[in-house]
């Protein structure tokens, strides 16, 4: 799937390094970004969105946020991210896990942040199913 209007930004949020390379290499195949931006745990992340340039946060459009992570872990990156300003949030949140624990699907949809749900690791597949469910042109 090739799209019209890229993506402007999205942010990748896993401490797994090959994972992240993994996964900056589907979204550059299907070319709907503009840019891939990563962060090692959820207080890199929430750094990234509260940053700014010439007072304009990097809002990024799609977030791929990990569970399992030292430091800041995705549930906690959720909490601080629920308190954020608007303007900072990303548009849409897909949580991407190895775990098999159909709790986490459940505790991801009630944080009431979460846009989807998503075993690691991504494949192009997965990528373009996201972009017709949540950008669609």
């Amino acid at each position: 799937m090739i799209m019209k209007k890229k993506l402007n930004c999205i942010l990748l949020v896993d401490d797994d390094e090959s994972c992240n390379e993994f996964h900056q290499i589907i979204i550059e195949k299907v070319g709907c970004a503009e840019k891939v931006e990563v962060a090692n745990d959820g207080e890199e992340a929430l750094a990234f969105l509260r940053s700014s340039i010439n007072g304009i946060h990097p809002k990024p459009d799609l977030v791929f946020l990990d569970i399992n992570m030292p430091g800041m872990n995705g549930w906690e990156f959720l909490e601080e991210y629920k308190k954020m300003e608007g303007e900072i949030n990303a548009k849409i949140v897909v949580m991407l896990t190895t775990s098999l624990n159909p709790n986490d699907k459940i505790r991801a949809e009630e944080t009431g942040c979460v846009d989807g749900f998503r075993s690691k690791f991504l494949t192009i597949k997965d990528v373009n199913e996201l972009l017709l469910e949540f950008f669609p042109e």
